[in-house]
Parts: structure tokens; C-alpha cells; sequence
């Protein structure tokens, strides 16, 4: 079992910007609620029609390609519910209009838990740059949850469809430089990289890829005492 005595939410929504990002930055986590009980959807903002090297590709073709890759990663973890919402991959802007698409979602599905990208990062680690439509969804995501969807005078035409104001607990963000909550993912270590490996499309070596993931995961639980473990700023909101 695992021992960082983390609570089991209802529901969690988790908001990312391309396909296979849950899985790098949260799979693990997802998939120990999932286990314990919690309802977990997922709203992606673009179908990751840019993500190929090769410039003779069809974005088309890609955003179908991926759009499968990443409906069979949430189906590996137990995760039924994924939405798109076919934003331009390399193109997302922290718009007014975004926010709204989101604060909907949040006031729909009601979920105790937000997860997204840390959009305060610019550079992870020091290692890479966190790319533009994460640090955009990011922005969005907490701007949504704190104070858009609490508000009822926000966006009042969600009143009229039926959607009432929600007040989110706590956010987790990944790819966070300041990670104040370590969950123990010892137990579903290999459904993360199970699910990430559903991602057939992103990888050349996607054996070399496993052992970077498990290699980071497990160095990254030594610092509580967990044989892996997923890293999160994790903000508890005043309710």
C-alpha cells in the first residue's frame, strides 16, 4: 500500500496540452486513484497534430494517429472519459475564450482535484524548455479554477445551460520545478510507462525511453522512501 497517506478524491480532471503529456507527467498518480476509486476525465486542448519530424507529414493524419494513441493510454489505466478540444498544436494562447472552454468542463464534471502543467516553468530542470502550449494550458487551467469557475457572475450564460459554480480543492501541477508533494507510485510504476507506451507514434526507442522514466521516478521516490513516486506543486484552495 502506498504510504504517503495521500486521500483518494472523487473526481480529478486532468487538462493537458498534447497527447502522451498526462502520461510523462501525472500516469502514475492517475492510475493509484483510478485504482482506489476515483472518477477521472480527461480534456486535452490539442490533438498534437505537430508532433512529427518529418515535413512531409500530414497534420491530418497525425491528430487522428495520436487522438487513438491517446485514448488507448487512458483506456490502460482505466480512464473511459477523454475530450478534445482540437485547439492548433504549437498554437495555444492563454485566451480569454480557452478559459471559458475549461471553466465549463470544471463546472460540468465538478471535480475535487484539477491536474495540469505547472505554467510558472519556463525551463524544467534547467534540462529542457518547457514547451509554449503547456505553460499556455497551464495558465488557463489555474485561472479557470481560481477565480472563474467559483464565481457565479463568470461566464452567466453556464448558469442558463444549468452548470452551477464550482470551488476546486486542491491543483497538481507536473513538470514542476517546485514540488512540494511526492505521491507514491510504486505500485503503478508500470501502468504509467504501460500507458505511455500506447504512444507508438513519439518514439524510435521507446525501451530506451522506459528506462529514463523508471530510472527518474525511482530516484525521485528515494528522496521520501518510496520505491518511485510523481512529482507535484500541489496548491490546496480555501473552500
Amino acid at each position: 500500500m502506498p504510504n504517503d497517506k495521500l486521500p483518494t478524491p472523487e473526481r480529478v480532471l486532468v487538462v493537458a496540452a498534447h497527447p502522451d503529456d498526462i502520461e510523462f507527467g501525472a500516469a502514475g498518480t492517475v492510475a493509484r486513484w483510478v485504482a482506489e476509486g476515483s472518477e477521472v476525465r480527461y480534456l486535452l486542448m490539442t490533438r498534437g497534430d505537430k508532433g512529427s519530424d518529418d515535413p512531409a507529414a500530414d497534420p491530418v493524419r497525425i491528430a487522428v494517429v495520436r487522438e487513438g494513441e491517446q485514448r488507448a493510454a487512458a483506456a490502460e489505466i482505466g480512464v473511459a472519459a477523454v475530450e478534445f478540444l482540437d485547439e492548433p498544436d504549437g498554437q495555444v494562447e492563454p485566451s480569454l475564450r480557452l478559459r471559458e472552454r475549461v471553466t465549463r468542463a470544471i463546472r460540468a464534471f465538478r471535480p475535487e482535484i484539477v491536474m495540469s502543467h505547472d505554467p510558472t516553468v519556463l525551463f524544467v530542470n534547467n534540462e529542457w524548455v518547457n514547451h509554449p502550449d503547456h505553460r499556455a494550458v497551464g495558465i488557463v487551467v489555474v485561472d479557470a479554477v481560481f477565480p472563474t469557475a467559483r464565481d457565479p457572475l463568470n461566464f452567466p450564460e453556464h448558469l442558463a445551460a444549468g452548470l452551477q459554480p464550482w470551488k476546486v480543492a486542491e491543483l497538481f501541477l507536473w513538470s514542476t520545478n517546485e514540488a512540494n508533494q511526492l505521491v507514491d507510485i510504486g505500485a503503478t510504476l508500470e501502468r504509467k510507462i504501460a500507458a505511455l507506451s500506447a504512444h507508438v507514434s513519439q518514439f524510435r526507442d521507446f525501451g530506451e525511453t522506459a528506462r529514463w522514466l523508471r530510472r527518474g521516478a525511482e530516484e525521485l521516490g528515494e528522496r521520501a522512501g518510496y520505491r518511485a513516486a510523481e512529482g507535484f506543486r500541489r496548491v490546496v484552495l480555501a473552500r
